[in-house]
């Protein structure tokens, strides 16, 4: 998997983002939408006068051929859910997937603890005009916290195939306080389900991919395209604790490849760039999303300080 940078192609300045939103640009995930590609991300607002603040969606539209900035939006794709509910404090990320007439959107939703920073779940909403908004199924999350999954179950991504749903997302196995760090870090890896509806989901909570930095690796936000008779995944993965300030323990992308969706092996050094690393990029690559652009695969991405600057996108080489 040999990829050519195109660059960053969106800056997460306030022209670009819906009223009242700044900074940040996370989790770019693109959608055609025939000439044009729609590229769905996670934005700030602060909440209300409170020192808080939230992800909500946004999305910026680029031409397919050219990947040009053509359009933003001016409001919120998504709001954060109602009071009480798992997605309260934020959205992030979101996958929109096409199933039938339908665009559908899966969600992973923030809720602030007392003990620990966060817990998450995954919802689900569905666009009934073509992607320029999302209305919620349920209130409650179609996938949560179990008996072998305690904690941050989150960062799903669904593909369907022979009329079957799978999909890729991460759980926690808890959290650790370290001597370095001032608050409990949470770990968590990635694991697989399937669905015949895109509701009820079957998981064996087992982690799929094998760790590089040992036992505390955290794994983040798969993507899963077949291309070539091969299931490719990219991903992004760091150590628990001292991401925040040393760069050399921050995220970076991670690949595995398998042929039948479930056994992967990882081989890191099988994804490369062609061409130096731009500045954006160069302390941080995270938050990826694979996906075929006329066939083609195409990768978006964050850089530095977790998507705070935009986005930026590679393209598989001809080779």
């Amino acid at each position: 998997m040999k990829f050519r940078r195109v660059g960053k192609i969106f800056d997460a300045v306030p022209e670009n983002l819906p009223e009242g939103c700044f900074g940040f640009a996370q989790s770019p995930q693109a959608l055609g939408l025939g000439d044009r590609l729609r590229v769905y991300f996670s934005t700030r607002i602060r909440e209300g006068d409170t020192p808080y603040v939230k992800s909500i969606i946004s999305y910026a539209d680029f031409t397919a051929d050219r990947l040009e900035l053509i359009a933003v939006a001016r409001k919120p794709v998504l709001w954060t859910g109602e009071r009480g509910c798992f997605d309260e404090h934020g959205i992030f990320p979101i996958n929109p997937v096409r199933a039938g007439e339908r665009i559908l959107g899966y969600t992973t939703g923030w809720s602030r603890r007392v003990s620990t920073s966060v817990e998450t779940a995954i919802g689900l909403v569905e666009s009934l005009d073509g992607g320029d908004s999302f209305t919620r199924t349920f209130h409650g999350p179609v996938m949560a916290a179990t008996l072998n999954e305690p904690c941050l179950v989150g960062d799903g991504f669904v593909c369907v195939d022979g009329g079957e749903f799978h999909m890729w997302y991460i759980f926690g196995l808890g959290w650790r306080r370290y001597p370095q760090s001032e608050q409990p870090e949470r770990i968590y890896k990635i694991a697989h389900a399937t669905s015949e509806n895109g509701l009820d989901w079957s998981r064996d909570s087992r982690p799929i991919m094998p760790d590089l930095l040992g036992s505390d690796e955290c794994q983040a936000l798969p993507s899963v395209i077949k291309f070539e008779d091969r299931w490719h995944m990219v991903f992004c993965y760091r150590h628990a604790h001292g991401f925040r300030s040393d760069p050399g323990r921050g995220y970076r992308l991670g690949y595995a490849h398998s042929t039948d969706r479930t056994t992967w092996t990882r081989d890191d050094a099988a994804l490369t760039f062609e061409g130096a690393a731009p500045d954006w990029d160069r302390r941080m690559q995270c938050y990826p999303h694979l996906c075929l652009v006329g066939g083609v695969p195409y990768l978006f991405y964050n850089g530095n300080n977790f998507g705070r600057d935009g986005f930026g996108v590679a393209v598989l080489t001809d080779n």
